[in-house]
């Protein structure tokens, strides 16, 4: 037998471990991707990119802890772990913190100025420039935040490999989402559509159905009255019949009224004409069953365009189109066909909020106003990142085939959803549910500057109108393209804007347009063939649950459409942050606390500690007092390895009872944590691994230090079996503190070191679990008598069927409680103990 003594820092500590240890996995290469593994030994993850718009907070530290947790499990299980990094920096948010932080705002018409310089003070009035000016702002700023982001995220521990990342705007993620646009098109999967479309009128932009929110938004019922002809009067109706509205400001885009095609009240005008109130203006009244008696009057106003119901009747009623509302939100300067002018005047370039107020006075005047408008909070409409509800503009856009108007189509997504392995299972039923309640298609054109452009042309006609049934394409080797700057093939730059020339699509792509090909992205697809080969379908998605409709969604119709698969295997849904009254953690709401102060106050294991005990899909608050734990854990386990390695090292054989009996015990944990982590369920793989190690420290280690201060080889070398596998089971949770301690004693990193199975040994768990239950009782006796635990126990008595089990451990047992006489009686009972202390 041979000791050699190890001995650790004098002191260990958490301080600066991130530090030290970041930058040697760095130089390492610990983390580095080998791509000469074939697919069967490769676990790929395509990783959310986070949006570069200001700040990481805890949320993003949570559910990325997650994913980290399990990219580290898979690496110890031998897997070659494909995780990269990407920044999702196009798109709306990229823009408002541009124009907030610069002082600026996009204005095309605005000349290119190549010596542009930002106010040194943005002031209230921000500064219009040139798009190509402001994109290049964009481009600036997002490269500081990224710079941001990663450091943060190498402190939090991430085991990203970092000569993987991309940008969704830069050369290769424009490239493929163009690419894939075209693949589209020509498969007759993009189409290009003049229709109603929700529209924000601050970002004046058109707004897809995923990106809605409903609000609760302050309005007034308007009791109105539409006139009807002496003829219908002389067959016994009233003079008037009567809507209610919140939006009389429509009047003037009334096209028909409509009611239910049961409503006895309604039936006989039914295929007559009434007239608007105020305008005079002629419109039908019709039947649809949408309609609801028991709203209001039971009648209605179908006005172009107030909701998507007014689109749904539209549509379906074949009627004719009276727009008002221009993309700024106001009322547009002349008056529909057919609309008088006179009345109009005093409503046109109005807001709709002035419009509402003055018509309100004009109806009030004419006596079409019946009582006063009735308050009312009522659910409407909002593009998700906006502040005031969304309109409904007749715009030309364009759209991706999604099985919202194909039910092949839709079932089909519907099985890839039942394919997919979701995490936790119950997550699934947000799939099926946005699926199967989609009305229509995805938009993905947006009027916004910073993005990825549409990738397409018109030729003009003699008048320079474009001429959009026939787009001009680029081949793809051209890819990207920028048609606002770049000329398509066979015309010169001379030629854009004249007769028989070309024009620009000027709109760009919805962000996850981009981000629905982050696996293709990153995997190569159709850059890097032989990484893309080994690496798609991917393994894994995690993200958050809100966005199962976006992103995921999105992802799967993409990898449907261009593929013909399912781009992951797996999906692992993270919950939301809470904030202490049990709301989202959100920066647009204002209540998020950033990152960077809790790791420099408590350590990154200790912040880790926290996300990984929040549950999959689970929503999980906020807890400065979990994270205090944390740290503590992370303290015990380098001052538990520093009392281990004191020992020295025993080459022995593990042979006493309870010494077995521990390691039979760490084997059923390291089995609960494979079966719990092969499942996803990271959480129960660390409670189950804490509890153990708590139970290790207080009972088991106390039990045994005086056989290993002897010198016991047993002992000695049971404790060294147990640092060993409980550094590799708390790895992926705290990748620092426990490096840290296998540095101490083990070549190589504990983060490419093998995760743990079962040593087998033939030992019973239920000897440490009786043993230890007498050593608590013998403590909690000394307790109750106000005596140190080195108090002296005169006589211990153990009786019961345990009994026997209590002897397999005695002389471990007397040494830890200092026993004097120790009586053991085995019987048919309960395990009984008692303790006899002198002079107590």
């Amino acid at each position: 037998m041979t000791t050699q003594r190890i001995l650790p820092p004098e002191r260990p500590t958490l301080d600066g471990l991130e530090t030290v240890w970041v930058g040697r996995w760095e130089a390492d290469g610990t983390y580095r991707f080998d791509r000469s593994r074939t697919r069967e030994q490769i676990y790929s993850i395509d990783t959310p990119p986070p949006t570069v718009s200001g700040s990481l907070h805890v949320g993003h530290v949570f559910s990325y802890t997650h994913t980290d947790t399990i990219a580290r499990f898979m690496r110890m299980r031998g897997r070659e772990v494909f995780y990269p990094m990407g920044w999702d920096d196009n798109g709306l948010p990229t823009e408002r913190r541009v124009q907030n932080h610069f002082g600026v705002r996009c204005d095309p018409s605005v000349p290119y100025d190549p010596g542009f310089t930002p106010p040194a003070k943005p002031g209230k009035q921000q500064v219009p420039i040139s798009r190509r000016n402001f994109i290049e702002l964009c481009e600036r700023l997002t490269v500081e935040d990224e710079k941001a982001f990663e450091e943060l995220w190498r402190r939090l521990g991430l085991s990203v490999d970092w000569s993987l990342t991309y940008a969704t705007i830069d050369d290769a993620s424009r490239a493929a989402s163009q690419r894939a646009f075209l693949r589209n098109l020509a498969r007759g999967e993009a189409y290009l559509s003049e229709a109603p479309t929700l529209w924000d009128v601050t970002f004046r932009t058109a707004v897809a159905q995923a990106e809605l929110e409903d609000r609760e938004y302050p309005g007034a019922f308007h009791r109105i009255g539409f006139h009807l002809t002496p003829e219908q009067q002389a067959q016994g109706f009233a003079e008037r019949v009567w809507i209610e509205t919140t939006r009389p400001e429509l009047i003037p885009a009334c096209v028909a009224l409509v009611a239910h095609p049961d409503d006895e009240r309604y039936r006989p005008l039914f295929g007559s004409t009434v007239r608007t109130p105020v305008f005079g203006v002629e419109v039908p009244v019709l039947a649809h069953h949408l309609a609801e008696p028991d709203k209001g009057s039971g009648i209605a106003m179908i006005c172009t365009f107030g909701d998507v119901t007014d689109v749904t009747w539209w549509r379906e009623l074949d009627l004719p189109t009276r727009a008002i509302i221009g993309w700024d939100g106001r009322l547009l300067p002349e008056p529909p066909e057919g609309v008088p002018a006179e009345p109009y005047k005093e409503l046109a370039g109005k807001t709709a909020h002035s419009a509402r107020e003055r018509l309100v006075q004009m109806l009030r005047e004419s006596g079409d106003l019946e009582g006063e408008p009735r308050g009312v909070l009522r659910a409407v409409k909002f593009y998700e990142k906006g502040d005031r509800p969304l309109e409904i503009v007749t715009t030309r856009q364009w759209y991706v085939r999604n099985g919202g108007r194909d039910e092949k189509l839709r079932w089909e997504l519907l099985d890839r959803g039942k394919e997919l392995t979701w995490h936790p299972p119950h997550m699934r039923v947000r799939y099926d549910n946005w699926v199967s309640g989609l009305n229509g298609d995805w938009l993905i054109s947006r009027q916004r500057f910073f993005g990825v452009p549409i990738p397409v042309w018109y030729q003009l006609d003699s008048e320079g109108q474009p001429i959009h049934e026939a787009p001009i394409v680029p081949p793809e080797h051209m890819l990207p393209v920028d048609p606002s700057s770049d000329a398509p093939p066979g015309f010169s730059e001379a030629r854009r804007g004249q007769p028989y020339g070309f024009a620009g699509d000027p709109d760009v792509m919805d962000t996850w347009a981009t981000s629905s090909l982050t696996p293709q992205i990153a995997a190569g697809w159709e850059r890097d063939e032989d990484l893309f080969q080994r690496v798609f379908p991917m393994d894994l998605r995690p993200q958050a649950h809100e966005i199962i409709r976006t992103w995921l969604f999105s992802t799967v119709v993409r990898a449907h459409q261009e593929q013909g698969v399912l781009p992951w295997a797996h999906t692992a849904i993270s919950g939301w942050i809470l904030d202490p009254d049990r709301k989202k953690m959100s920066k647009t709401v204002g209540n998020v606390v950033t990152p960077m102060g809790l790791l420099e106050e408590y350590g990154s294991d200790a912040l880790r500690y926290w996300a990984a005990n929040g549950r999959p899909g689970t929503d999980t608050a906020f807890d400065t007092g979990q994270i205090k734990i944390g740290r503590r854990l992370a303290i015990k386990i380098l001052n538990a390895a520093k009392f281990i390695l004191g020992f020295g090292e025993q080459d022995g054989p593990i042979g006493a009872p309870v010494d077995l009996s521990m390691v039979a015990a760490l084997d059923a944990v390291v089995a609960e944590a494979t079966e719990a982590f092969e499942a996803y369920d990271y959480t129960r793989a660390l409670e189950r691994t804490e509890r153990f190690f708590w139970q290790f420290c207080d009972d088991y280690l106390e039990l045994v230090k005086a056989r290993a201060y002897e010198g016991d080889a047993s002992a000695v070398a049971a404790l060294r079996h147990a640092l060993d596998v409980l550094l590799r089971l708390f790895a992926p949770f705290l990748p620092f503190v426990t490096e840290e301690v296998w540095s101490w004693w083990r070549p190589g990193s504990v983060h490419r070191a093998a995760w743990p199975v079962p040593a087998g040994l033939a030992g019973d768990p239920a000897v440490l679990e009786a043993v230890a239950e007498v050593l608590r009782q013998v403590r909690k006796a000394k307790s109750a008598a106000k005596l140190s635990m080195r108090a002296e126990i005169s006589r211990l008595d153990v009786t019961g069927a345990e009994a026997g089990l209590v002897r397999l451990a005695a002389d471990d047992l007397c040494a830890a409680g200092n026993v004097e006489e120790f009586v053991l009686d085995a019987g048919d009972g309960p395990l009984a103990v008692s303790t006899v202390i002198e002079n107590s």
